[in-house]
């Protein structure tokens, strides 16, 4: 077996950590508050992961396998340490779109027999809370950082978020029955809505696609498609709004395996930074919903950004519609012979030595 193990050094963490300690220290040294609870301090959750992929065999006479993964990385709200690769064949992991790394596995001539491709790694994820700094008093506001350098991207439309005519009219409908006037009021006044007219709800066909219209026309679906609406009003009233998938976490601590992903969002103004919702989040649990403009626990992993994804090195395939899962193809067609399996488990954390 090959093996890869990555140490994220220390030097290289303290630029990630700055942006945290900065929410963390207001005038005087006191501490920015979650929404609800003004003397509470961010929270965070120390965990060990496991991403493993086992491929079936290819058709007999496969000239080609090609194999993505994507793969977590380090932010202002998350450290990812201690990577580790298992693999039988060689692979690499190089830069994708949007600041996302995927893991790359090419076979000539596919194995007749199963294999399995497993990524371990340690993280450690923050709770990631913008005090929404219009409210606070000047000497309490953080200097809010650049946006990202793909903002245009978050302004544009998804393959399954179109920003047509008939999105833009429903928008600016939502704005205009709330009096919104300024982005942050107009993207209050969709996560409202959306949280208000879309019910969490896995049943029939066409859920969990990120479909606009689907959850326009149903008001039900996942994650994927109450974020799908929010984005997709956003986008249509000018607010840049980017979207992120990974993995939930139970919020008791423990071990165990996770069953599928989970995607959440954000929205920029210039006077905010980019603020944290997740309104299926809010929508299934209704005692957090203010909890969730503004903020997401940090019961949570983050894998990849945006949608309509090209990989690296490409696929000879359509975009994909997200990346959380693996993918591959046989021939230049896409191979569903995968099997998945994550699990998690909390552990201590580790005591930085004295000096």
């Amino acid at each position: 077996m090959l093996k890869f193990r990555s140490l994220l050094l220390g030097h290289l963490r303290l630029p990630r950590l700055l942006p945290v300690l900065a929410l963390l220290l207001m005038a005087g040294g006191a501490m920015f508050a979650r929404p609800g609870n003004p003397t509470e301090p961010m929270r965070t959750r120390h965990f060990t992961f496991e991403y493993s992929t086992t491929v079936h065999p290819a058709p007999q006479g496969a000239q080609e396998l090609n194999l993505w993964l994507p793969m977590p990385h380090s932010d202002a709200w998350q450290d990812i340490d201690q990577l580790e690769i298992t693999s039988p064949y060689p692979y690499e992991i190089l830069p994708a779109q949007h600041g996302n790394r995927v893991l790359h596995l090419k076979l000539l001539s596919p194995p007749a027999a199963d294999f399995t491709v497993t990524m371990r790694f340690n993280a450690v994820r923050r709770e990631h809370r913008n005090p929404l700094q219009a409210s606070l008093p000047a000497q309490a506001r953080n200097p809010v950082p650049p946006a990202d350098a793909d903002l245009a991207r978050w302004l544009a439309p998804d393959h399954l978020v179109p920003l047509d005519g008939q999105i833009r009219q429903w928008a600016q409908e939502v704005v205009t029955k709330a009096h919104a006037t300024t982005p942050l009021a107009k993207a209050q006044a969709i996560y409202n809505h959306v949280v208000s007219t879309v019910k969490y709800d896995k049943t029939g066909q066409g859920w969990g696609q990120g479909d606009i219209y689907y959850a326009c026309d149903a008001r039900r679906g996942n994650c994927t498609d109450f974020h799908a609406v929010f984005i997709g009003y956003c986008r249509a009233v000018g607010i840049p709004a980017r979207f992120s998938i990974g993995f939930p976490l139970p919020a008791q601590r423990g071990t165990g395996e996770i069953k599928g992903y989970h995607c959440w969002a954000e929205f920029y103004t210039p006077e905010t930074g980019w603020v944290p919702i997740d309104a299926s989040e809010a929508a299934k649990d209704p005692a957090r919903r203010s909890y969730f403009f503004g903020a997401h626990d940090e019961n949570r992993v983050e894998f990849t950004r945006g949608r309509d994804l090209t990989l690296a090195p490409s696929q000879r395939g359509e975009p994909l519609n997200y990346f959380i899962y693996p993918y591959a193809e046989v021939d230049g067609r896409p191979f569903a012979a995968l099997e998945k399996q994550f699990r998690y488990e909390d552990v201590s954390p580790v005591a930085s030595p004295t000096r």
